[in-house]
């Protein structure tokens, strides 16, 4: 393997450089099946002149229901909202001390964290370009700030590889495009891309190869104080009679790819979803939520679990029993339209009058399983200990990646790490602990990475979103055959019901896609109403 390494052939070569390209190759795959799309959004919405006496009911007070029902009365429509949970928002929340709920199974999930400590155990990131968000949180008065994604100094760690030590991003990412240009470099010199650039073209090349990979005079990558330059140092550079820097060891090519940590690099920190500036609310999540939850208070009955929805030529009624008390005796809203923004993990399982083909289309698109972790320690050890100021780590372990707060940095006293976020099977296996168990095995994992965990832990929480009533999953799944079949059927108007929420966007798993979702549905239903 070294020795092709040393010599690849043209395809390999390619291919070696198609892997330092993944980044905006992995965007267009999850482009094309609906995970990273940029937002639609291109100013403020405005409905007006809704049909005199026209009744809208909003099934659901997440972000899409609340988004199309706050347009709608705007327009003049006569809205309802019913909420299963006590609170608006859905998935758009942060935990915080006192907080307290029972998922499904019985276990009770608690927080006790300080005073000013908070957990997303949902959505915790906004990308710049998902401009609805940004719009109504200037709208509502909701404060941003950075919120921070890549951090050189964070780790990428593999159990069985570079001795279960974590490297630091920062190194393992300079020492990939180090490598990648002593590849590329050789292959010039050898006339391996003859055909492909010109004299003139291959000195230039060769010559800004030289300083973005920091390769020495005879295009290699190895240690040398240049390198550590962008690397880092195994002694940094000091003051006075303080000992001279001293430059640290590149990491091997080979060990580099048999470790997996490239992947990495390329399918987490380079796609434009991901890619800076990224923001989140100052205080939590959940203050997005709130903010919509206090623009439309007047219009939501919260506690209202639907347990039937029937359409007929003149409208829609709806079924529903206090969530609290499911044995109390079934209430009914009845309403000219129905806009329906409950999973369709639950949706499902609600008996509702809609046409085959929009029933086969709600059928057809599962949920992905996640969970999250959040501990909560007695000192910012990460920032003291160890020059961590937000960023995310990534591991083989399950638990998947640790990250860092990007707010309160250098302050006294405890403070909050994502101590676990994992998907898929990973996921499922998280599901079957309990509440107390989850936390113990997120720190059993976590101290492999921060040795401090044990000695400075002090409370922790979770959420598993296959556990929570409400929602049954974490986000909709499409593949490009299912969005193909069934996407225009699920956002069509089927009669006097409309769907909408991120499973009827091309960004789902996004709050993004929830808002564009409430906000195209709202229109549609407005023109529709107009129509008839």
């Amino acid at each position: 393997m070294i020795d092709n390494l040393k010599s690849p052939t043209r395809r390999q070569l390619l291919a070696m450089i198609g892997k330092t390209a993944g980044g905006a190759a992995m965007y267009q795959a999850m482009t094309t099946l609906g995970f990273a799309s940029e937002s639609s959004f291109n100013g403020q919405m405005e409905l007006t002149g809704a049909p005199a006496g026209v009744s809208i009911i909003v099934l659901g007070a997440g972000l899409a229901g609340l988004a199309a029902a706050y347009e709608l009365r705007k327009a003049g429509y006569k809205v309802t909202v019913l909420e299963y949970q006590n609170r608006g928002g859905g998935r758009s929340i942060h935990l915080k001390g006192g907080d307290k709920f029972t998922e499904l199974g019985g276990g009770v999930v608690t927080c006790d964290f300080e005073e000013g400590n908070y957990f997303n155990p949902g959505p915790w990131r906004i990308p710049s370009h998902h401009y609805a968000v940004l719009h109504y949180c200037k709208k509502f008065g909701v404060a941003l700030e950075p919120f921070i994604q890549t951090n050189n100094r964070a780790y990428l760690h593999r159990t069985n590889h570079f001795g279960g030590v974590p490297q630091r991003l920062g190194d393992v990412q300079h020492d990939i495009r180090g490598h990648v240009s002593e590849l590329l470099s050789k292959a010039v010199n050898t006339g391996g891309l003859d055909k492909e650039v010109t004299r003139e073209d291959k000195e230039m090349l060769l010559e800004n190869l030289k300083g973005w990979g920091a390769l020495s005079n005879d295009y290699t990558y190895k240690r040398s104080l240049t390198t550590s330059k962008y690397r880092g140092y195994s002694v940094y550079p000091g003051g006075g009679l303080m000992p001279n820097e001293q430059a640290s060891t590149p990491l091997p090519l080979d060990d580099l790819l048999k470790s997996g940590v490239w992947q990495d690099i390329y399918a987490q920190h380079t796609t434009y979803s991901h890619s800076p500036t990224m923001f989140q609310p100052v205080g939590g999540m959940g203050k997005i939520g709130d903010a919509f939850t206090r623009e439309c208070q007047d219009l939501i009955r919260l506690n209202a679990k639907v347990t039937e929805i029937r359409q007929d030529d003149s409208g829609v009624t709806v079924s529903y029993v206090d969530s609290n008390n499911e044995s109390g005796s079934t209430q009914t809203a009845r309403a000219d339209y129905c806009i329906c923004t409950i999973p369709l993990s639950v949706l499902t399982q609600i008996p509702i009058n809609v046409s085959k083909p929009m029933a086969d289309a709600m059928a057809a698109v599962p949920y992905e399983t996640s969970f999250k972790v959040g501990l909560e320690f007695k000192r910012r050890f990460w920032e003291e200990d160890e020059w961590i100021y937000g960023g995310v780590t990534y591991t083989d372990m399950p638990i998947q990646q640790i990250s860092y707060p990007s707010q309160d940095m250098f302050k006294q006293g405890s403070g909050v790490l994502l101590g676990g976020y994992g998907y898929g099977p990973t996921s499922y296996k998280f599901n079957t602990l309990t509440p107390e168990e989850r936390i113990e095995v997120a720190l059993a994992y976590g101290k492999h990475i921060h040795p401090q965990y044990l000695k400075e832990f002090r409370s922790g929480t979770s959420m598993v979103w296959h556990r929570m009533p409400w929602t049954l999953g974490c986000y909709g799944v499409w593949t490009q055959e299912t969005r193909d079949q069934h996407y225009k059927t699920l956002c069509s108007i089927d009669n006097r019901i409309v769907l909408a929420g991120e499973h009827c966007s091309h960004i789902p798993a996004w709050q993004e896609g929830s808002i564009l979702s409430g906000l195209d549905s709202a229109k549609r239903l407005h023109q529709h109403a107009l129509s008839v």
